[in-house]
């Protein structure tokens, strides 16, 4: 039941929820212009804002995690994780110089597409599509379910009434909005996320007594603590496995994933989509520090009185809305504001992600069936919406599933970790390997697949370590500490079989904490999930490239050059065997040309003005082989 003074934070609550939600779709509702399937998509019809796009993307790379896990794992387990931070930037101008240039002219509706001109195999292209709606579905669920571990501590909440609003607006935008919608919603609710961010930063200096004290005791009590070069494979994080790790995953994300590729194609140049990316740069670097000096704040405002000791958090990703419930006390509305940006901001995650996720089923399995083929523009747009209310659907039953089984949440996690690695190393191989064939894509990603969920599902099979924190300290406690808050309602629990807190505030022997190998099996199963994409990325390119000499290529494995990288395809020539044929080997009229192209276009259901056969260079005669 709401106390008088939770009043205004429902309100506040209720007013930004339904703000955020119809801002977005006010133009739309008054142009009238997302009817056709491009514009839906796409966003065409109407601009998007550099400044828009930017912000899109960079809350789609953060998340709802930059709100509550960020700043408690600063906290709880100081700064190894935002190291992390490398590996995202150096995976930008890497996509903007190898993906991009790629596939950006090509038109495609779905990324995966290219998989099918490069590979000329449905196999693989469906084996990259599966792999991403597995990995989104168990992400966004996720995703949806973070937030309302939060709304039910602070406001009560029901975990059935927050899953199912957030999924349902979600598909509401997605009927309505599309694209654009969910760019513009991504908008208000990063400037609003930004300034709840700012205003616990300021309510912490002030709580800790100034920014200068705030940085002093994180830096005494081991919260600051970077470059730490173990090479241990089994340490949860160090600035090696930060970096590589996070690379990997980030280009994946990136240069790989429909939710961002469909940005990026939406955009009216390639040089416009560099542009928004390599300016994005900075974007994610203050935003993702501002929720690590966050959780400086927080941390310095509770060192000599720790909420979880005390028994007023039962889990660690409590500890923002706490913060936000205690020291905020006297603004009424202000909680309830910072819940609905938890909230929206799985919202707006959600849309997109839908948005994406319907796109590829409708391109990429659907529009394979002959029956679809003859579908118009309207159809197509029909059933595209039709799927994403069936995701939202299917969201809601397995948000639910990861509410029941609290060991869901992990091994979602280590799931999408472990098909980051697969599904970039298929694009790396078709980008950058010209002798690669499909048959040695699809194998690479099928062992490699195998390989690294055979590593995550044994790793969730070993008994569980206890959580290793950070010294955490109660003796400044008294029964006075939170009044206002009422008693705390779960128990004191450090000695809990699930948490472990050190004494020791060296970093590197918190995280190091690991028993001793026991077998080959349990040393493999301990790796920590930051490599998992890059055994995954390595293993499918070495398969792919070992396979692919072995079995070799034929006349029916020929393709355009322009699919390949123009760098990779120059250093190609350098190296010995037969030379590689590409399509306009075989192409001996302008007739065969136009055939060709055509069947590109049907195979890409794309418009001719974004390919043409002006692309392909027609020799005079048939060059030697």
């Amino acid at each position: 039941m709401a106390t008088p003074s939770m009043v205004w934070d429902y309100v506040a609550f209720v007013v930004f929820l339904v703000l955020s939600t119809a801002l977005p779709l006010w133009n739309k509702c008054g142009d009238g212009k997302d009817k056709t399937k491009a514009a839906y998509v796409f966003a065409t019809g109407s601009r998007v804002s550099t400044f828009a796009m930017m912000l899109s993307i960079a809350r789609g790379t953060l998340g709802v995690r930059s709100v509550l896990g960020y700043p408690s794992e600063l906290y709880y387990r100081g700064t190894a994780m935002w190291e992390t931070l490398y590996g995202m930037v150096c995976a930008y101008p890497i996509v903007c110089f190898v993906f991009l240039p790629v596939y950006y002219s090509l038109g495609i509706t779905s990324v995966y597409q290219y998989l099918d001109l490069r590979f000329k195999s449905r196999l693989v292209r469906c084996l990259a599509s599966a792999t991403y709606v597995v990995r989104s579905l168990l992400n966004v669920a996720v995703t949806v379910f973070t937030p309302c571990v939060a709304l039910k501590t602070v406001i009560g909440l029901p975990y059935w009434a927050s899953i199912v609003g957030i999924t349902s607006i979600s598909v509401f935008f997605t009927l309505l909005g599309g694209l654009k919608a969910a760019i513009h919603a991504d908008v208000i609710q990063g400037l609003v996320m930004i300034a709840c961010t700012l205003a616990i930063i300021v309510q912490g200096c002030v709580s800790a007594g100034g920014i200068e004290n705030v940085i002093n005791t994180a830096s005494e009590n081991g919260r600051l603590q970077f470059f730490n070069f173990d090479m241990d494979p089994a340490v949860r994080v160090s600035t090696v496995s930060a970096l590589f790790g996070q690379l990997f995953m980030s280009l994946s994300i990136f240069g790989c994933q429909q939710s961002f590729v469909q940005r990026y194609v939406s955009m009216e140049s390639q040089k416009a989509v560099v542009k928004t990316l390599i300016g994005n740069i900075p974007i994610i670097v203050v935003l993702f520090s501002l929720s690590w000096v966050a959780g400086m704040g927080i941390y310095a405002s509770y060192v000599n009185c720790d909420p979880l000791l005390f028994g007023y958090i039962s889990v660690i990703d409590e500890i923002v809305p706490f913060f936000v419930e205690d020291k905020f006390v006297h603004m009424p509305g202000l909680l309830g504001i910072f819940m609905a940006v938890l909230f929206n901001g799985a919202l707006s995650l959600t849309v997109s992600i839908i948005n994406s996720l319907s796109t590829v089923t409708w391109e990429d399995f659907f529009l394979q069936l002959p029956h679809f083929q003859t579908f118009n523009d309207r159809k197509q747009l029909i059933v595209i919406k039709c799927i994403g209310a069936f995701y939202g659907v299917l969201i809601v039953g397995i948000a639910f599933g990861v509410a029941l089984f609290s060991g869901v949440i992990e091994s979602s996690m280590l799931m999408t970790s472990a098909t980051s690695g697969p599904l970039l190393g298929v694009f790396l191989l078709a980008m950058l390997i010209p002798c690669c064939n499909w048959k040695g894509a699809a194998w690479g990603m099928i062992v490699s697949h195998i390989l690294t969920l055979w590593i995550t599902f044994g790793k969730l099979t070993m008994k569980r370590e206890p959580i290793s924190l950070l010294p955490l300290n109660d003796e400044g406690c008294t029964n006075a500490t939170f009044g206002h808050l009422g008693p705390p309602e779960t128990a004191f629990f450090v000695d809990s079989d699930d948490l472990y807190i050190t004494n020791n505030t060296d970093v590197e022997d918190v995280i190091s904490i690991s028993k001793e190998p026991e077998d080959f099996l349990t040393e493999l199963y301990s790796i920590t999930y930051m490599y998992y994409s890059l055994f995954g990325c390595f293993m499918t390119v070495f398969l792919g490239i070992v396979i692919s000499m072995i079995t070799g290529t034929s006349e029916e494995d020929a393709y355009d050059e322009k699919l390949i990288h123009p760098l990779a395809l120059k250093i190609s020539r350098y190296f010995p065997g037969p030379p590689r044929k590409y399509v306009a080997d075989k192409i001996t009229s302008p007739d065969k040309a136009v055939n060709h192209v055509n069947h590109i276009n049907h195979i890409n259901h794309i418009t001719p003005e974004r390919y043409t056969p002006k692309e392909i260079p027609l020799p005079d005669k048939k060059p030697p082989v």
